[in-house]
């Protein structure tokens, strides 16, 4: 690594001149050096935004695990496909007929679009979690429904059938960020658990879950702890009624909230439409239903924020959900169902179309919470060139949080004042990765990858680190 390493600064001191690149040079090798870095994989790539070409360059073509970067992928594909206008539609329609007294002779169906919005809290404007249930029965109501005599069918048929990703880790999958992609997703598929703790060492009361998923079975195992925060963890089986929850939260707390992932969404979906039915006054003769159903007569068309609205969620704030709805949505448009395997095949072939070697990128989701995604920073980086002078490259480039705000949060406005900073962040076990685009004090943009793997270090050290090196640039 050193002898590559000397040839790369080698390289470097031929393309650039000025003292300040020879300080960004001397503090990476400074930092390579330090032993929690020595054994460690990191790759970097620095290029010129409008031309592509590379200005600096550490282990380009060198696989490595992405994290959160790998959104960056997932979202550009999605808005190069999709467009930033897109938006995500379900439909509120009914089979049989409507008699003369308001009877339906069929059942009312509802039938998803991949909505990832439905209810959710990065855009809910009303002080009613469930407003858009609300307004869905208002449509019924003014088509004349007073009573339904069938079911009420849940069409989830525009997604296969996948509990999650199967690379996703037993430690992820019960937890807020670990709630995958539904057909019928609802309020972020999450939902809260309040506790009461008393002394350290001392078992915890569950005393709310909201919303109230009454079948849910917890054995909970959480103690008070001297530790003033969060550490509590969730298991548990996708589709699976029962949870346990280990690990600790704040001591002599009268109300300490955690969020975990609902294990059925659609069937919490179910029972919330059906209150908000009988509240109106419509009864229902039967049940709720999954089911596929087709010759339908639509009374409403609900429709999502804008793609760019969702992709700049997704990358302000690092939504897992999110990311993966993006991801099957590609397929369900493009191929009729949504399919994680097709969906990583159309993205493979898309940028592979652009030129971009596909063989650089392993995708196992779109949200890069699996250990087993791999890019190299070669990629990433050509991929944010290719953005920047793309026709949705203003809606990409907006989706990125700046300085001090989102994931960026701990990042000196001092030192990127406005937008002089613009980057995706990723970061998991031993896992640090920021790539974005950066504006130099001479004017000009630049557009970096910066990945580390396997460092022995800790993340926040190493992200005032890379904070350094890249005000140094």
């Amino acid at each position: 690594m050193k002898i590559r390493f000397l040839a790369v600064l080698a390289f470097v001191a031929i393309v650039f001149t000025g003292n300040a690149q020879t300080v960004f040079q001397d503090e990476l090798k400074t930092l390579l050096q330090k032993p929690e870095y020595r054994n460690a994989t990191v790759g970097i790539v620095v290029a010129d935004t409008k031309t592509g070409e590379r200005i600096f360059e550490l282990n380009p073509g060198q696989l490595m695990i992405p994290a959160s970067t790998l959104k960056i992928i997932t979202t550009a594909t999605a808005l190069e496909m999709l467009g930033a206008d897109y938006r995500f539609e379900t439909k509120t329609g009914f089979t049989g007929a409507i008699d003369e007294t308001g009877t339906l002779n069929g059942d009312l169906v509802i039938v998803s679009g991949g909505d990832p919005t439905l209810g959710s809290a990065w855009f809910n404007t009303n002080e009613c979690r469930n407003w858009f249930l609300k307004d869905w029965v208002e449509q019924i109501k003014l088509s004349g429904i007073k009573e339904i005599k069938g079911n009420v069918v849940l069409d989830g048929s525009r997604y296969q059938i996948e509990e999650v990703p199967p690379t996703w880790v037993w430690g992820d999958i019960g937890n807020y960020y670990g709630a995958n992609a539904n057909a019928f997703t609802v309020y972020d598929n999450l939902f809260t658990i309040t506790f009461r703790s008393g002394t350290a060492g001392e078992k915890t009361e569950i005393t709310q879950m909201q919303p109230n998923l009454s079948e849910l079975k917890i054995d909970n195992r959480v103690l008070g702890s001297e530790i003033n925060s969060d550490q509590a963890y969730v298991f548990g089986s996708p589709m699976d009624n029962k949870r346990i929850i280990r690990g600790t939260i704040p001591k002599e707390r009268e109300a300490f909230s955690i969020k975990a992932a609902i294990p059925n969404p659609a069937a919490l979906l179910g029972v919330e439409l059906m209150g908000v039915l009988k509240a109106s006054g419509i009864k229902v003769g039967g049940t709720v239903m999954q089911d596929s159903v087709e010759n339908l007569k639509i009374i409403h068309v609900h429709q999502s924020p804008t793609l760019a609205e969702i992709v700049k969620t997704v990358n302000h704030e690092s939504v897992n959900l999110f990311a993966e709805h993006l991801l099957l949505q590609l397929s369900a448009e493009k191929a009729g169902v949504g399919s994680r395997e097709k969906s990583i095949e159309l993205v493979q072939q898309f940028w592979n179309k652009k030129g971009l070697n596909a063989g650089s990128l392993f995708m196992e989701d779109g949200s890069g919470l699996s250990h087993f995604n791999a890019i190299t920073p070669a990629f990433l980086t050509s991929v944010l060139v290719d953005m920047k002078n793309s026709k949705n490259g203003a809606s990409f480039v907006e989706s990125m949080p700046n300085a001090g705000e989102g994931t960026l949060s701990s990042f000196s406005t001092r030192k990127f004042p406005g937008n002089t900073l613009s980057a995706k962040s990723g970061s998991m076990t031993r896992v640090r990765c920021y790539a974005g685009y950066l504006k130099k004090n001479s004017g000009k943009e630049v557009v970096f990858t910066m990945m580390f793997n396997h460092f022995s270090g800790s993340q926040s050290r190493l992200r005032a680190e890379i904070e350094n090196l890249l005000s140094l640039l």
